[in-house]
C-alpha cells in the first residue's frame, strides 16, 4: 500500500478520546488530526514522538488530516509503526491478490466485508471452486513492550473474542478460517498479551481447539507507504 502523496511530518503533543491527536506540524502549526485507531496504543503516545500524517482535501471532511504513522523507540533504537487500523484489510487483500502471502494462495474470489455470523461482516472471504470457502479476519498489531516481541491486543476487546467464535463455528460448518494478526511493524515473533485480556486469550485457545487457523506476518513501513513483509513466529504459549 503507497500513499497517494506525501505525508506530512510533526510531533505528537498528545492524543485524546481515542479519536484525536494534537500535532504540531514541522512547519510550526498546531492541528487536530484524525487518530484510526480505537486501542490503547501504549508506546506510541508519549509527547514529542515524530509523526506522519496524510491530509485530505474533502472539504466535507470535519478533520483533514490523519495520523498515519508513529517513530518510537521499541527497545532497539527508532522505528516506524503504522497506526491506522483502516489499512491492514487492503494491505492483507493487496499481498495475497500480488501471490505474496502463501498460506492463503490460490484462491479465485476474493471479497471483502462480506456478512456473515451474528451479524458480522468478515474481513476476507476466499473462494475457489472445489474448496471449502476461506473466512479471514485481520486484525492489526503495533503493541511491542519487548524488543521483537509484537502483541495482541493491548486494550480489552470483547468484538475481537466475537469474532474468534465466529470463525470457529465457520469450521464447524465446514469451512476453512483463519485469524491474520498484521504487525503494522517489524517484529521477530507475536504473542497475545494475556496479561491484558484474558478473556480473549481463552477465546483465542478454543477457536484453535476448534481448528481455526492463526497466521501473524510482519510489515515495512516507511512514510512511503506499508506493505506486507513476512511471516513471523507464533508464540502460543
Amino acid at each position: 500500500m503507497r500513499f497517494s502523496a506525501p505525508l506530512i511530518p510533526g510531533r505528537l503533543l498528545r492524543r485524546y478520546k481515542r479519536f484525536l491527536a494534537d500535532i504540531r506540524l514541522d512547519s510550526g502549526e498546531e492541528i487536530t488530526a484524525h487518530c484510526a485507531n480505537p486501542g490503547a496504543m501504549l508506546g506510541l503516545c508519549a509527547e514529542g514522538n515524530r509523526v506522519f500524517l496524510s491530509k485530505s482535501d474533502n472539504p466535507a471532511r470535519k478533520l483533514a488530516y490523519s495520523w498515519e504513522i508513529v517513530e518510537a523507540d521499541f527497545g532497539r533504537g527508532l522505528e516506524f509503526a503504522g497506526i491506522n487500523t483502516a489499512h491492514p484489510n487492503a494491505i492483507v487483500s493487496a499481498a495475497i491478490v500480488a501471490g505474496a502471502f502463501p498460506p492463503l494462495a490460490n484462491y479465485a474470489s476474493l471479497r471483502r466485508e462480506v456478512k456473515y455470523g451474528r451479524n458480522s461482516r468478515v474481513d476476507i472471504l476466499l473462494q475457489h471452486e472445489g474448496r471449502p470457502d476461506c473466512y479471514v479476519e485481520i486484525k492489526n498489531v503495533h503493541l511491542m513492550r519487548t524488543p521483537g516481541l509484537a502483541e495482541f491486543p493491548d486494550s480489552v476487546t470483547s468484538r475481537g473474542a466475537k469474532h474468534l467464535a465466529e470463525l470457529g463455528d465457520m469450521v464447524e460448518a465446514g469451512h476453512r478460517a483463519v485469524m491474520v494478526y498484521l504487525i503494522q511493524m517489524q517484529a521477530d515473533h507475536f504473542s497475545l498479551a494475556a496479561d491484558i485480556d484474558k478473556a480473549y486469550a481463552a477465546a483465542f485457545k478454543r477457536a484453535r481447539e476448534r481448528g481455526v487457523e492463526a497466521i501473524a506476518a510482519c510489515c515495512k513501513v516507511t512514510p512511503d507507504g506499508i506493505e506486507m513483509d513476512r511471516l513471523v513466529q507464533i508464540d502460543f504459549g
